[in-house]
C-alpha cells in the first residue's frame, strides 16, 4: 500500500512515499480503509521532533482519519466491538502509533465510532480531534454550564468555531473575539457577542466578568496575563498553547488549566450525532492528495495553516 512516513525526525524533507505491506489487524484491532486523514499542528511537531511524544519510527502521521472497515482482527470477530467489513467509521488514533496517512491504517477497535452520514467520508476526519478538543477545554477542564459566561479568545479558528457552537448549545452566553475575515462564520457559529481583535481592546469590551476564558491563539505571554482580569473571582482560565504557561490569579480563586486532547470515544459519537443533527459544521478548508503532504508540513512549519485540511490517499 501507499503510506507517507517518516524514518528520522527533522524538516518537511524527512516525509517519504513509500510501498509498504498493508497491515494485519490484531486482537482487538479493526484495518481501515482510508477515505482521508486530517492535517493537524501536532503532526508537525511530532515529526519535527519538537513534541514530546513518543511516536514509534518510522512513523505514519496523521491520527485524525475517517474510512471503512476492511478486516477485523481475530479475537473481534465483529462480535466485541460491533465492527463489520464494510462499515464507515471516524477515529481519533493514539498518536504515538501509525497515523492515517496511507491507504489502510490499523486502528483500536475503541478509537473509531460510526462516521457521520450526513457530509462525504473523507470529510469527516476532519472532526475528532479538534472538536474534542473544544468539548474538553469547555467542559471538562472549564467546567462551564448553562447561564454562564465565556470569552473565547480566538473564536474564528477551527477549534474556536466548534467552542462556539458548543457553549452556545449549553446554554452558556458566547463573547468571541475574531477578526472581520471570521466575524461572519464567528456569529454563524452562534455567538452572542463579538469582538473584532484588530481594532478593540478586549479589556475595555467586555463590560462584564466571565466565568471562563478559553484562549485558543497565539498571544504574548504580558497580555495573556492581563485578559485574566476579566474573569470573575473563582473562575477559570483554560488554553490550549501548551508552549506557554496558563496564568491564573491565586489571590482571586481564579484557577488555570492547559487542554491536552484525550481520546473519548463516547464524547466523539456525540459529536458525530451533533454533525448529523445540524448543530455542528464540519469545516473542511482544502482537499489534497496524499503526495502533497510534505508541501503541507513545510507551510505549517513556516506559519499556521488557516482552516482543516483533509488528506486524500488516492
Amino acid at each position: 500500500m501507499k503510506a507517507m512516513r517518516f524514518h528520522e525526525t527533522g524538516g518537511p524533507e524527512v516525509l517519504q512515499a513509500e510501498e509498504v505491506e498493508t497491515p494485519v489487524p490484531g486482537p482487538g484491532q479493526v484495518l481501515v480503509k482510508v477515505s482521508a486523514s486530517a492535517y493537524n499542528a501536532a503532526d508537525n511537531g511530532m515529526r519535527g521532533g519538537f513534541l514530546p511524544i513518543p511516536v514509534e519510527l518510522p512513523h505514519v502521521p496523521g491520527y485524525d482519519v475517517s474510512g471503512t472497515v476492511a478486516a477485523v482482527g481475530p479475537a473481534d470477530g465483529g462480535g466485541e466491538s460491533g465492527w463489520q467489513v464494510g462499515d464507515a467509521v471516524v477515529g481519533f488514533l493514539p498518536m504515538e502509533r501509525d497515523g492515517g496517512a496511507a491507504e489502510h491504517v490499523v486502528a483500536p477497535v475503541d478509537a473509531l465510532v460510526a462516521a457521520p452520514t450526513s457530509i462525504p467520508l473523507p470529510d469527516a476526519a476532519a472532526l475528532p480531534s479538534v472538536a474534542l478538543t473544544a468539548w474538553q477545554a469547555l467542559f471538562d477542564d472549564g467546567e462551564l454550564v448553562s447561564g454562564q459566561r465565556v470569552l473565547i479568545n480566538g473564536a474564528g479558528g477551527v477549534v474556536g468555531k466548534y467552542a462556539v457552537a458548543l457553549a452556545k448549545r449549553a446554554g452558556v452566553h458566547v463573547v468571541a473575539t475574531a477578526s472581520p475575515r471570521s466575524r461572519d462564520a464567528v456569529v454563524a457559529a452562534g455567538a452572542d457577542e463579538v469582538v473584532d481583535r484588530t481594532t478593540t481592546d478586549l479589556l475595555v469590551a467586555v463590560d462584564e466578568p466571565v466565568d471562563v476564558l478559553l484562549n485558543l491563539a497565539p498571544v504574548e505571554p504580558e497580555r495573556f496575563a492581563a485578559l485574566v482580569a476579566l474573569v470573575r473571582d473563582g473562575g477559570r482560565v483554560v488554553s490550549t498553547t501548551a508552549f506557554m504557561a496558563t496564568p491564573d490569579d491565586a489571590a482571586r480563586g481564579v484557577t488555570a488549566s492547559t487542554v491536552f486532547v484525550l481520546p473519548d470515544r463516547d464524547r466523539l459519537a456525540e459529536l458525530v450525532r451533533l454533525v448529523d443533527a445540524g448543530a455542528l459544521q464540519v469545516e473542511v478548508t482544502r482537499r489534497i492528495p496524499l503526495a502533497d503532504l510534505p508541501a503541507l508540513h513545510a507551510e505549517g512549519a513556516a506559519g499556521r495553516i488557516a482552516g482543516k485540511v483533509v488528506v486524500l490517499p488516492g
